[in-house]
């Protein structure tokens, strides 16, 4: 990785995941209990732990703060800089003992995801990079997937999309599915070269997205919301969406979705 005008903010990604790492490691994955929030979203005593360990980790004076476990300040919005963080992405992965869940970090400036660090504890993944000087994977340049053609790649779903059926309509598509959880770690994996497309036809908030675009677009991948441009720090943050892939698949994948998405190629 070269140096970057953003060393001081990765940097503190990467104390702050290795301080996540330690919260982590007081709980037992598929042996915590949940609470659950409204529209059915689990919640542990470890997000809220996660949250509070990444707050003291990243923030500074003058910086902006949106969290999924945090109540929303909108004096955000007047901030240059801001932290978006999940502190737990696929929490039902975690309470279900599965291995595909994540700490999700993004440093957004005037509004554009410029650095991020996403680490799966279970797997001892780190992901890692910024705009301006590339993408690690556990310590090791990496960049999204060089592939042209939409044949054989690999495409990583919702877990929860694929259980609730709305996969079903790309059974017959040239890509294979292969079913993850955590938006982030799919976003990670992406971006690293570990797999060559993911996206989502269903709302996201910016906490679940906004590491895993600073990602790939350091992988040099592509990543856009559906029917909107890549913008962050917004009053409601939630998108309709997201699309990411490997660089030379962009054209492909917008054509492919473009039925099912009413997507604006190219914006």
């Amino acid at each position: 990785m070269t140096q970057s005008r953003y060393s001081d903010v990765l940097e503190r990604i990467r104390t702050a995941i290795e301080a996540a790492k330690e919260v982590f490691a007081r709980y037992t994955p598929g042996e915590i209990a949940a609470e659950y929030k409204a529209g059915h979203d689990p919640v542990t005593e470890a997000d809220r732990a996660l949250d509070r360990v990444l707050r003291k980790s990243l923030l500074r004076q003058g910086e902006g703060w949106l969290s999924e476990e945090s109540a929303d300040d909108l004096s955000r919005l007047q901030a240059e800089r801001v932290w978006v963080v999940d502190p737990l992405d696929g929490t039902r992965e975690f309470v279900q003992g599965i291995p595909e869940f994540s700490v999700s970090i993004a440093m957004i400036e005037r509004g554009q995801p410029v650095a991020g660090g996403i680490a799966n504890p279970a797997t001892q993944e780190v992901f890692l990079g910024a705009m301006d000087c590339g993408l690690t994977y556990n310590g090791k340049p990496a960049e999204a997937s060089r592939r042209t053609e939409l044949e054989g790649t690999v495409v990583l779903a919702s877990r929860s999309e694929i259980k609730r059926g709305e996969w079903q309509e790309f059974e017959n598509a040239p890509f294979r599915i292969q079913p993850m959880g955590s938006v982030a770690y799919k976003l990670a994996r992406v971006a690293a070269g570990l797999a060559d497309i993911t996206f989502t036809l269903t709302p996201k908030h910016e906490w679940d997205v906004a590491a895993g675009a600073a990602l790939v677009l350091s992988g040099g991948g592509f990543v856009q919301p559906l029917n909107a441009p890549l913008a962050c720090n917004r009053e409601n943050p939630l998108f309709d969406g997201l699309i990411a892939c490997g660089p030379l698949l962009k054209d492909k994948v917008l054509e492919f979705l473009a039925p099912y998405s009413q997507l604006v190629s190219g914006k």
